[in-house]
């Protein structure tokens, strides 16, 4: 008589059952982004004319959720299938892009906290682009309205930077009603109001003295560098708890992964 140790070796259910909960919720996830993604570019009409996409000289807020939307489905898919049918290889795929993103996110933490000048540039680049391309797009409009409000702050580095839009700036050939203004979400709230004022920012840049009463005057770029040490706690717990499930994934699949080894062994 023959002694295999591995002769009653088998998947545990516990992990694969958990493996498959863990990620449906993200390729369900997945799914909703992309077919969010898709409504947002089919409102705008995009879809039906695909050379807008080339044409928007910003960035528009729906190729991220798309992006996403996109990793996360495939990812959510290879997590499931993998689980229910013990195939090794959509595992493997699994853990190996977890493990990739979580090496990114690391090595851009890192950079980001060595390289903080260069950082403010781009950030302070990329975000001037973008004000000129503020009418271009209506989801990158609601985007720079919404940092703007929720910042209380205006322009990258101030209020003048809405002169690189051909809709604000000062100069005698623009024919805009918003000539010399700055957008509503520049605007100091009044409780009072019940109804947003999209017209308070209309010459505000045109008048003399002090406008700091009507309008924020602080850049988006000094906020931020106010906003993220007061909230450094919050930041370090979303990365943390989003490491801890990028671990809790590659610890399901791997451990999956040895199970069907060790099964398959058993029959050698």
């Amino acid at each position: 008589m023959h002694y295999y140790r591995y002769e009653t070796a088998e998947v545990s259910c516990c992990f694969k059952y958990l493996m498959f909960s863990y990620n449906i919720i993200f390729w369900l996830a997945g799914a909703a982004f992309i077919a969010i993604g898709f409504w947002a570019w089919s409102e705008k009409g995009v879809l039906l004319d695909l050379t807008q996409v080339t044409r928007l000289h910003g960035f528009d807020p729906v190729w991220l959720v798309l992006a996403v939307g996109g990793v996360t489905f495939i990812l959510g898919f290879a997590g499931c299938v993998g689980a229910l049918r013990e195939n090794i290889c959509l595992l493997k795929f699994f853990s190996g892009v977890i493990g990739f993103i979580f090496f990114l996110e690391l090595t851009a933490a890192v950079l980001a906290f060595v390289f903080q000048e260069p950082l403010k540039e781009w950030i302070n680049d990329f975000f001037l682009a973008n004000v000129k391309a503020y009418r271009e797009d209506i989801d990158l409009q609601n985007l720079i309205d919404s940092l703007q409000k929720l910042n209380h702050c205006c322009g990258a580095k101030g209020p003048n930077d809405w002169d690189l839009n051909v809709y604000f700036n000062c100069t005698t050939e623009n024919p805009s009603r918003e000539r010399c203004g700055v957008p509503f979400s520049c605007c100091l709230n009044d409780p009072a109001d019940t109804v947003v004022n999209t017209q308070c920012g209309y010459d505000i840049r045109g008048q003399k003295g002090d406008v700091g009463g009507t309008i924020y005057t602080k850049g988006c770029i000094p906020a931020l560098e106010e906003w993220l040490p007061r909230n450094i706690y919050i930041v370090a717990g979303v990365f943390i708890v989003i490491s801890l499930l990028q671990m809790m994934g590659i610890f399901l699949a791997r451990t999956l992964i040895g199970d069907i080894e060790k099964v398959k062994f058993s029959y050698y």
